[in-house]
C-alpha cells in the first residue's frame, strides 16, 4: 500500500512519478536529443514492468506505431506515452504504478476524442484481447486525427 507524507500530501508513488517527470523534462531540454533516445527510454520502462502489464504496453505501442505512425513515442511522468509536437495525446498507465486494480489506456486534451458535452478520457485495461485490440486501434486512430 502507498503510504502519504506529512510534508507533501502526496504518496511516495506519486512523489516518484513527480521525480521521473523533472528527469523526463531535463532530458527533453538537452539539445539534440532525439527521438531514438525518447522510444528507448519508453521500451525500457516497458521492460520494466509485471509480464501482464509489459503485454499489454507493448501491445499498445505496436497499436500506436501501425495506426498513427505520427505519434511520437516517449515516457511522460515514468509512462510509456505517445506525443504529437511534444504534446501527450495518449499514455499507458500500468496498474502497479499508483498499486491500482487495473491499468489505464488514457488520453490527454490534444485526442481528437470529443464527443458532445461528455467523453471518457481513460479506459480500464485488465487484458487485450482481439476485441480490446480493435477498440484501442479506433480510440487512437481518433485521437491521432
Amino acid at each position: 500500500m502507498t503510504t502519504t507524507t506529512k510534508n507533501t500530501g502526496f504518496t511516495d508513488a506519486e512523489r516518484a512519478a513527480i521525480k521521473e517527470r523533472a528527469a523526463e523534462l531535463k532530458a527533453e531540454g538537452r539539445k539534440g536529443a532525439k527521438k531514438a533516445d525518447d522510444l528507448e527510454a519508453l521500451l525500457a520502462k516497458v521492460a520494466e514492468m509485471p509480464d501482464d502489464e509489459r503485454v499489454m504496453a507493448e501491445r499498445i505501442h505496436a497499436i500506436v506505431s501501425a495506426v498513427a505512425p505520427q505519434l511520437d513515442p516517449k515516457t511522460w511522468y515514468g509512462m510509456p506515452a505517445w506525443a504529437r509536437d511534444g504534446k501527450v495525446v495518449c499514455f499507458f498507465k500500468p496498474a502497479s504504478k499508483f498499486g491500482a486494480r487495473y491499468s489505464n489506456l488514457g488520453f490527454n486534451d490534444p485526442a481528437h476524442l470529443d464527443d458532445g458535452d461528455m467523453w471518457p478520457t481513460e479506459f480500464a485495461l485488465l487484458r487485450i484481447g482481439e476485441r480490446e485490440a480493435g477498440r484501442i486501434e479506433e480510440l487512437v486512430r481518433q485521437a491521432a486525427g
